[in-house]
């Protein structure tokens, strides 16, 4: 099997450093339009892995390396992920991505015929949140025959909060404030909502040194989940877990205005607030120490006519055996787990498919813990 990764930065090697421990692969191609990077990589990795320079951006370039490959990881900015799925087709190559925005996602399902037709599985949003919780939500839903409740309440942290905000940045910057400004898309009452981000505070417990934390409203974590479960779930929301205090002060930091993008003229010179809040927060909060993912999926409804709740729950930590972050593994993994079940045939559905759509969830779910991504389950 060859897969090929579009990136080599963290989500790249993420996937990388996982996809060479399997015996079914027989080559990764690492591509990236900075071949020192690539190569650098490649290098790191080890044998099975090669690097190539590739334009993410580049049509005909993009043609020639998915003709080699049977998967494709893009593991690059979600503003190419259109480009990339018309490729996939072209080419006849299975893929899937990270994710990050919700209008490139309805543009990738509208391709969903020519894709089947096409005999390829191209799966957006193939992270942790939408991606894993995603499936695991699937499981859930599928396992009652009535479904009150979905709540999905997930967070990247530093193990030691530092201040001012708690919070040092474990992915992109402006993935971050999008999540803090952008709607919510949520099922209240069995309508699809549209919600605030930065309110709907609620506390939320993990076990010790974490204790009590706070959740709240931040948009993309259900992507498609509540267009998929509209009719078959009442009620189904997404929330950023964080350090107490942090949400209060990333929504005065938003009402001030700093996370505006339109520009504004300051002594004569026309700035960009976020672009500046970008740069201070890139300058202020670099990622330090190491990180922890946490996970809770809550599912509430009935079996026949007995009430059930079902809980899922992770907390993973960055990992000192290779020096990868919780997040990378926990958004990474998800992706080569896919990239494999798509080229071994274990994803049979055909078309643009987003994880609840496709992923078969015990087995998704059985990869992830072959790679120490524990997941807890219970039924109560």
């Amino acid at each position: 099997m060859k897969v090929l990764v579009l990136g080599s930065g963290q989500m790249g090697k993420g996937a990388a450093y996982d996809l060479v421990k399997q015996d079914s692969i027989e080559q990764i191609i690492l591509a990236d339009i900075d071949t020192q990077c690539a190569e650098s990589l490649a290098k790191e990795v080890g044998d099975k892995a090669v690097a190539e320079t590739v334009d993410a951006k580049n049509r005909g370039q993009l043609v020639k390396i998915f003709s080699k490959v049977d998967s494709v990881i893009s593991a690059v900015s979600y503003t190419v992920n259109v480009l990339h799925t018309e490729v996939a087709i072209e080419t006849g190559t299975h893929m899937c991505d990270l994710g990050g925005g919700w209008t490139v996602v309805q543009k990738q399902l509208e391709m969903n015929n020519q894709a089947k037709d096409a005999g390829v599985t191209i799966v957006p949003d193939c992270g942790l949140a939408p991606g894993m919780v995603s499936v695991l939500a699937r499981e859930g839903i599928e396992y009652l025959d009535r479904v009150e409740s979905v709540k999905i309440r997930v967070g990247g942290l530093q193990q030691e909060p530092r201040p001012p905000l708690n919070y040092s940045l474990i992915f992109s910057v402006e993935g971050l404030i999008n999540e803090y400004i952008e709607p919510c898309v949520a099922l209240r009452n069995g309508k699809i909502t549209i919600e605030e981000p930065l309110v709907g505070f609620e506390e939320i417990t993990f076990p010790e040194p974490f204790g009590k934390l706070e959740a709240f409203n931040t948009s993309g974590g259900t992507s498609t989940l509540p267009h998929t479960y509209k009719g078959k779930v009442n009620n189904l929301d997404y929330k950023t877990i964080r350090y107490p205090g942090h949400g209060h002060k990333m929504w005065c930091i938003m009402k001030l205005g700093l996370m505006d993008s339109n520009e504004i003229e300051i002594d004569g010179k026309r700035v960009i607030p976020r672009k500046v809040l970008e740069s201070l927060l890139e300058k202020n909060l670099p990622p330090s120490g190491k990180d922890v993912t946490l996970v809770r999926v809550m599912i509430e409804g009935w079996k026949g006519t007995e009430s059930r709740n079902i809980e899922y729950e992770l907390i993973d930590y960055f990992d000192d055996a290779s020096g990868l972050t919780s997040m990378m593994r926990t958004t990474s993994f998800p992706a080569s787990v896919t990239a494999m079940m798509m080229a071994d045939g274990r994803i049979s559905k055909r078309g643009v498919l987003t994880p609840e759509r496709c992923i078969p969830p015990k087995l998704f779910i059985d990869e992830l813990r072959t790679r120490g991504i524990d997941i807890k389950h219970r039924i109560f």
